[in-house]
C-alpha cells in the first residue's frame, strides 16, 4: 500500500491475524482492549500499534472517551473493524461518528439479532426457521402454547451457542424461564426459533463492495446445539471444492443470496446453514466477522487465503488480493476438552505438532486455572489442532487418537474435595514420588 500517508485503522479487539496483516502491509493501528480480552492474556499486540486499555470494547461509550483522553479522536482514520461479535454495532457507529469506512451500523444490528436477520432471509425467498421473540425470558407467563411442535431458545443477539437449547413443550420453556431467571441472567430478550433438522454446514469469505470474492464451505462434526448439550468436542472440516463439488453447486447460490438479503458490503462473514437430503438447505445464522475456532487456519491451510488480510483490505475499499490455491488433503479440526478440575499440566503446542498430520495447535487454558462442570458453550476447550490427511476417515481417527492422546497426558485435579482426597489423587497420580509424613530415625 504505497500512500504519501500510512492508512490508520481504528481496530475494536485484537485480532491476532487482522493485526499481522496490518504489520505486514504497512497500516497503522490504534487497538482498543478491553478489560475481559486483556485479562485472558493470550494475544500479543505488535509494539508499534497505540494500545489504548478499556473496560469495555463493545462500548461507544467507553471507546470515544478513550480516543479523546488519548487527544486521538481528532485523527484521521480510514476504518474502524472488529472481529468481536459483541462489538460490531459500535464498530458502525463510532465509524460513522469519525466519518470513516466501516459497517454500516443497521447492517450490524441485522447480523446481530437472530431475529432481524432471518426476517431479512425469509424475505428473500430462502428457506429459514420462523422464530418469535421472547421479550424477557425471564417471565414467560404470556406464552400460553408453544408456536412450534419442537423449539431453540437462544439469546437473541448471543454467541457460542451459549444458553441455547432445545425446547420440546411449554414445560421446558417455563422450566428454562426458571433456570434463568434463578440465575439472574444479563440477556433476558430471547428467540424461539423452529427446530430445523439436518447437518450444520459453514461457509466463511469475504465480500467488497457487495461481491463475494471468496468463500469456502465445510462441515460441523456435529451440530452445535448437539456439542453442547452432548457435551461433545467441536470438529469442524472443509469440503474440497473439486471431489466435494456438489456442496458447492448447491451452496454457493444459496450464500450469495444470503449475503445479499443481509446487505454486507465490506468484511468477512461466518454463515451457519443446516442440510438436509430431502429439503435442500436451510438458512441457520450468519455473522459480520472472521469466524472462531481454528477458521483462519484453515482457509489458509486449505485454500492458501489469509482472511485477516483480506478482511483489513476490504474494510479499506481495496479489493483483495486472493491467491487462491486448493490443496488436496482433507482439512480439519478439532477442540481438545478439558475436564472439570484445577488444569496443572498438559501437552504443549510443539509437542501436539509433532503428532502425525497436525499442522498447527493452540492451548488457550493456563496452568492453575480452573476448566467448568458441563458445556455451557462452544467456546469451552483446552486447545485446538489442525490437521491433514489423505481422506476423511483418515481425518476423523486421526483426530480422535490426537484427543485421546492429548487427554492421558493431561493433568488435571480434582476440585472440591478435601485434603485427604487430594492427597489420595495426588499418590495415584504419580506413585513413584512419596510425600507421606516420614518418621525421624
Amino acid at each position: 500500500m504505497d500512500t504519501e500517508r500510512r492508512p490508520t485503522v481504528l481496530l475494536l479487539g485484537t485480532d491476532k491475524y487482522v493485526m499481522q496483516a496490518c504489520v505486514r502491509h504497512g497500516v497503522d493501528a490504534v487497538v482498543i482492549w478491553g478489560s475481559t480480552a486483556y485479562d485472558y492474556g493470550i494475544v500479543p499486540v505488535p509494539e508499534q500499534f497505540t494500545v489504548l486499555r478499556v473496560d469495555d470494547q463493545s462500548s461507544a461509550e467507553a471507546v470515544l472517551t478513550a480516543l479523546h483522553r488519548a487527544g486521538l479522536a481528532d485523527r484521521e482514520y480510514d476504518a474502524v473493524l472488529t472481529s468481536d461479535e459483541w462489538a460490531m454495532v459500535t464498530a458502525g457507529l463510532v465509524a460513522e461518528h469519525l466519518g470513516c469506512r466501516g459497517i454500516d451500523p443497521v447492517t450490524a444490528a441485522h447480523f446481530r439479532d437472530k431475529s432481524l436477520q432471518k426476517r431479512r432471509i425469509a424475505a428473500a425467498g430462502l428457506r429459514t426457521a420462523r422464530v418469535t421473540v421472547i421479550d424477557d425470558v425471564h417471565d414467560v407467563s404470556a406464552v400460553t402454547e408453544l408456536p412450534y411442535p419442537r423449539a431453540v431458545l437462544k439469546p437473541i443477539a448471543g454467541a457460542a451457542t451459549a444458553r441455547t437449547s432445545v425446547v420440546a413443550s411449554l414445560a421446558d420453556l417455563e422450566q428454562r424461564s426458571r433456570q434463568y431467571r434463578k440465575e439472574k441472567t444479563a440477556q433476558r430478550t430471547f428467540a424461539l426459533e423452529e427446530f430445523v433438522e439436518g447437518d450444520e454446514w459453514v461457509a466463511d469469505g469475504v465480500v467488497f463492495e457487495g461481491e463475494i470474492v471468496f468463500h469456502a464451505l465445510g462441515t460441523y462434526g456435529d451440530p452445535c446445539l448437539t456439542v453442547v448439550e452432548q457435551g461433545l468436542p467441536l470438529r469442524l472440516r472443509r469440503f474440497d471444492p473439486k471431489s466435494e463439488s456438489w456442496a458447492y453447486e448447491l451452496g454457493d447460490p444459496f450464500v450469495r443470496r444470503a449475503i445479499e438479503a443481509l446487505g454486507l458490503r465490506n468484511g468477512a462473514f461466518h454463515m451457519e446453514l443446516f442440510h438436509h437430503p430431502e429439503h435442500g438447505l436451510a438458512f441457520g445464522e450468519c455473522a459480520s466477522r472472521r469466524g472462531g475456532a481454528l477458521i483462519h487456519e484453515e482457509l489458509q491451510a486449505k485454500f492458501n487465503v489469509h482472511l485477516g488480510a483480506a478482511q483489513l483490505f476490504a474494510a479499506l475499499g481495496r479489493r483483495p488480493e486472493l491467491n487462491v490455491v486448493v490443496r488436496p488433503e482433507t482439512i480439519g479440526g478439532t477442540y481438545l476438552p478439558g475436564r472439570p478440575g484445577t488444569l496443572i499440566s498438559c501437552p504443549s503446542p510443539a509437542e501436539l505438532r509433532a503428532q502425525p498430520g497436525v499442522e498447527f495447535a493452540r492451548v488457550e487454558f493456563p496452568f492453575g486455572g480452573q476448566f467448568a462442570d458441563g458445556l455451557g458453550s462452544t467456546n469451552q476447550k483446552l486447545g485446538q489442532v489442525l490437521v491433514a490427511a489423505d481422506s476423511e476417515d483418515e481425518l476423523q481417527d486421526r483426530l480422535a487418537e490426537l484427543r485421546a492422546w492429548f487427554a492421558e497426558r493431561t493433568v488435571v485435579a480434582p476440585y472440591g474435595g478435601s485434603i485427604r482426597e487430594l492427597r489420595a489423587w495426588q499418590r495415584e497420580t504419580w506413585p513413584e514420588q512419596d510425600y507421606r509424613d516420614a518418621l525421624w530415625d
